[in-house]
């Protein structure tokens, strides 16, 4: 086969490959070749996906290993068989190129959906993004059972089929085998890629994937967090992320749940030790947001606690910013106490405040990263004192429970930047 393998030219509209299949149009190209949109005509013209396999270059290695991914992909697709996963139909060499044919998908990437919510001047929701990720996460967990790294996740590489809700996951032309993954001793085990196959999007791939070739179970988890704090933001991972300290600064641009926070940022921890190490962990993690913490009565009953009947009405600077407030729990009152304990009258309801309950919650929010779970018993005693307190004030209060200077000072640009 001579070199110009390497360097066909686009396969125009309505051009019959393979005595089989008629191209209808270009669907997308990269690196490794282009993809199209085709008729299989012994299918009653059904739609079909066609994957020619052209990536640019010369001499025989590189055309040795065009052949070994296009062999690899073969595999590794046909033994794929998910409902969120576009079927692997055939593959083929033919014309000095090389094919793979899948079922065809009939929907819009998430990046279309983002642009469309985008144009309407809203983002996803973190209900909607739980639910996104809570349908995904089966998926990779298929995908990752089955010795394969995906390496490409991001939001070009999902789909919404049409009349669908379920996600499909796409692009498993960079899915990458690794051995041994569920019989390895060591719980972090990584596989070497080598720097002339390195494949992932700028911005979704991991560092160690980008850098050194090193892909992991948790190297997919790493893109699937990227591309959900895109879906919630709006936002191109490069705005999301401080270009000096390379930290996620994306709770700028969104307000989500304290423990939702905790989710998406063990995701994109930038040690993969750090990460969630399977899917199954991730949704177990998103099974319990919302659900109350519930003490036994046998751990209520061992802790040497000071009776507190509300701990909202303690008080929250007299607490230390490391106290959980979920251990501050009545203890037992014997029934002679019972008799000797004055009857509590119940107060006045408290002022309505006049700051709008999105800046509180992220008040809060962005708190509870410098001082903890206390944060909230904090806003809630500042609201109390200071019902008609201006933006400005509140802040300064809440910063004032910082003892950090530094640290009040970040807290303040992150909420008026």
């Amino acid at each position: 086969m001579s070199q110009s393998f390497l360097i066909k030219p686009e396969i125009a509209s309505g051009t019959m490959i393979d005595n089989r299949y008629i191209i209808q149009q270009l669907l997308g190209h990269g690196g490794l070749g282009r993809t199209y949109l085709a008729f299989d005509t012994r299918r009653f013209n059904e739609a079909c996906v066609l994957k020619e396999f052209a990536p640019t270059g010369s001499g025989e290695n590189a055309l040795e290993k065009c052949r070994n991914l296009f062999k690899r992909e073969a595999k590794i697709l046909h033994h794929l068989e998910h409902p969120q996963i576009p079927r692997f139909l055939a593959c083929f060499e033919g014309d000095g190129r090389l094919f793979l044919v899948q079922e065809f998908v009939d929907g819009k990437t998430y990046s279309a959906l983002l642009r469309e919510r985008q144009n309407q001047g809203r983002a996803f929701s973190e209900g909607e993004v739980i639910q996104w990720l809570k349908n995904l996460l089966p998926v990779l967990e298929y995908v990752h059972q089955h010795n394969i790294i995906h390496r490409d996740i991001s939001p070009d590489n999902i789909m919404l089929p049409e009349g669908k809700n379920l996600p499909v996951l796409i692009d498993f032309g960079v899915g990458k085998q690794i051995a041994d993954l569920n019989e390895g001793s060591n719980a972090y085990h990584m596989t070497f890629v080598g720097k002339m196959s390195l494949v992932g999007k700028v911005g979704y791939a991991p560092r160690e994937q980008i850098s050194l070739g090193l892909c992991s179970p948790s190297s997919d988890l790493y893109a699937l967090g990227v591309t959900a704090v895109v879906l919630l933001t709006g936002r191109d991972p490069s705005f999301l992320m401080d270009q000096y300290s390379l930290e996620w600064r994306w709770h700028f641009y969104t307000n989500v749940s304290n423990d939702f926070a905790q989710v998406l940022d063990k995701l994109l921890a930038d040690t993969p030790k750090q990460r969630y190490q399977s899917s199954k962990q991730v949704l177990a993690e998103l099974q319990r947001l919302g659900q109350p913490q519930v003490i036994p009565q046998s751990t209520i009953l061992d802790l040497p606690t000071t009776v507190i009947a509300n701990p909202s009405q303690a008080g929250a600077r007299g607490y230390s910013h490391n106290q959980d407030p979920e251990t501050i729990v009545s203890s037992p009152i014997s029934s002679s106490q019972k008799q000797q304990t004055p009857e509590i009258k119940p107060q006045t309801q408290p002022q309505q405040s006049s700051l709008n309950p999105a800046f509180i919650q992220r008040c809060q929010q962005e708190l509870a990263y410098y001082i903890g779970p206390i944060a909230s018993l904090v806003v809630e005693e500042t609201l109390a004192e200071t019902p008609h307190v201006s933006p400005y004030q509140f802040v300064e209060f809440l910063a004032a429970e910082i003892a950090d200077a530094a640290a009040a000072f970040e807290f303040r640009k992150r909420l008026f930047s």
